[in-house]
């Protein structure tokens, strides 16, 4: 990436590169389609019989954690700078990606604890009225 980009084309590039991040972070520390290597994880980080094995399997199973790695990943493949040119750049790039994806991912975990809530309300609503609809 060219290191002289206006502050809003890095902005831009921050709240963009954020959304792949989070989405990489989320599916493998939360979703269905990975429950079975998480789990897994999750007992190593439980039960192996060193700590830093279980600092390691740990990555795997907190978003926070892993969208760290999964922000120096973006990192190194789009060379995303903030600022600043060279190490220091990278820095801050590295740590504003991180939060910029946890503040997405904190608000999709928001939206789906709503969803969910709104079909519960809905699905005992619509029980409700087919006890009534039964009597």
């Amino acid at each position: 990436m060219p290191p002289d980009l206006s502050l809003g084309a890095q902005l831009v590039w921050l709240f963009t590169l954020a959304i792949p991040v989070a989405s990489v972070a989320w599916t493998v520390t939360q979703e269905e389609v990975l429950r079975e290597p998480r789990d897994y994880c999750i007992e190593r980080s439980e039960n192996a019989r060193t700590w830093y094995q279980r600092k390691f399997f740990y990555l795997f199973t907190c978003e926070y954690c892993f969208s760290h790695y999964v922000a120096l990943g973006a990192l190194l493949l789009t060379r995303f700078q903030l600022l600043m040119d060279g190490v220091v750049g990278y820095l801050l790039a590295w740590f504003a990606l991180v939060w910029v994806s946890n503040l997405y991912m904190g608000i999709y975990a928001r939206l789906r604890v709503g969803i969910k809530s709104e079909r519960t309300e809905i699905k005992v609503m619509e029980d409700q009225l087919d006890d009534e609809s039964q009597s």
